[in-house]
């Protein structure tokens, strides 16, 4: 999902879970509201928490797309359904959408 895609469905109000996968200090210094934290490493432990999100699409980022890639396909190959991965993750966000979030 391009951050254009994720401000079209924020636009509509379009019902869904937007997760960051960053590190604490990394939402400390930017995020994208609305959102819910969960850090990567949390992901296997935390799993059946977000089971709880699996009948509305699941967007993941972090900061560039890369943590939040490997995020989707665990939880793809842990039978999640409708997962999106935001490309580019916060840093294309703030280049392309919302140039009042921070870059780091």
């Amino acid at each position: 999902m391009t951050p254009t895609e994720l401000k079209s469905w924020l636009d509509t109000e379009r019902e869904f879970t937007l997760l960051d996968v960053r590190e604490q200090n990394e939402r400390e210094y930017a995020l994208i509201s609305p959102s819910e934290w969960v850090p990567m490493g949390q992901i296997p432990d935390r799993i059946e928490e977000l089971r709880s999100h699996n009948s509305i699409p699941l967007i993941v980022y972090c900061h560039h797309g890369v943590r939040s890639a490997h995020v989707v396909s665990f939880l793809e190959n842990n039978g999640f359904q409708e997962v999106h991965n935001l490309e580019g993750g916060i840093d294309r966000w703030s280049i392309e959408v919302d140039n009042k979030v921070p870059r780091y």
